[in-house]
């Protein structure tokens, strides 16, 4: 059995002109990867402090549950926050949500906008267009781990499901222990699941799911619309990808804010 070796990569590229610079940009090229590595990291650090820290997670006034600890099934969680039970250990390495935060992280990290954000930023694989990347092969997504990166669509059905356990957190929020009401963490709420749902259905794997292996699109007119309109979305992928990172910690940090009495809810009705 024979193996094909990696194709050089790089400046060693078939292909590419012999000169002896990497590239020949005189724009600030390295701006954009550079924004992608501080942004990421900074959200991944601050994401992983609070999943962590196991507090400030519930505002039971209101009934607000961040994000990151939904749902809530760790035998540690408040009572009123665990709606769908509580069967995770109490322990301090494991997340409140750890059944389901888990995928999020897989579906985000295999999406094909985020790969493109990744793999420039951190890895340099190419930094940008027409910049000559540092690697001297070159094998694509056809070893481990980046074989992985295949198995994104299964990662989008779970992240549907948990779309779904945000919606009906953003909506058992207006029923809090008071009855019915609205505050500002609602719309907070609301506009994050929204920008949830917007990264989630514009996946070019929702696109694949809705309107691929179809060779006549006039024989299902109503997956042609469907997929029309995810293709639609799919063409901001890449901002509702940023927009939904933002929405997640800022709701986070609302609620963080309201349950150590920072800052004070405010209330319409």
């Amino acid at each position: 059995m024979t193996t094909t070796a990696p194709a050089p990569a790089g400046t060693g590229a078939p292909g590419r002109a012999r000169i002896p610079a990497r590239h020949l940009r005189t724009d600030a090229w390295w701006l954009p990867p550079l924004a992608t590595f501080l942004g990421l990291t900074a959200w991944v650090a601050y994401a992983t402090v609070r999943v962590f820290m196991q507090k400030w997670y519930w505002v039971d006034d209101y009934h607000y549950l961040t994000p990151f600890y939904s749902p809530c099934i760790s035998k540690g969680c408040v009572p009123e926050a665990a709606e769908f039970g509580r069967y995770l250990p109490d322990w301090w390495f494991v997340p409140y949500a750890a059944a389901t935060l888990p995928f999020l992280l897989l579906f985000r990290l295999t999406c094909y906008y985020y790969r493109k954000a990744y793999y420039r930023s951190f890895w340099l694989s190419p930094p940008a267009c027409a910049v000559a990347e540092p690697h001297q092969t070159y094998s694509g997504e056809t070893r481990f781990p980046l074989l992985g990166q295949n198995l994104h669509r299964y990662f989008f059905y779970a992240a549907v499901a948990i779309s779904v356990i945000n919606t009906w957190d953003a909506v058992r929020a207006f029923h809090s222990p008071d009855g019915f009401g609205l505050g500002l963490g609602n719309l907070v709420l609301v506009g994050n699941v929204v920008m949830l749902w917007l990264y989630t259905v514009s996946c070019h794997s929702c696109r694949n799911i809705i309107g691929g292996r179809l060779n006549h699109f006039s024989k299902h007119p109503i997956r042609y619309r469907a997929w029309t309109a995810v293709s639609r979305l799919n063409l901001n992928h890449a901002r509702y990808a940023w927009y939904s990172l933002f929405s997640v910690a800022l709701v986070d940090l609302y609620i963080y804010l309201l349950a150590t009495n920072v800052i004070n809810d405010v209330r319409f009705f």
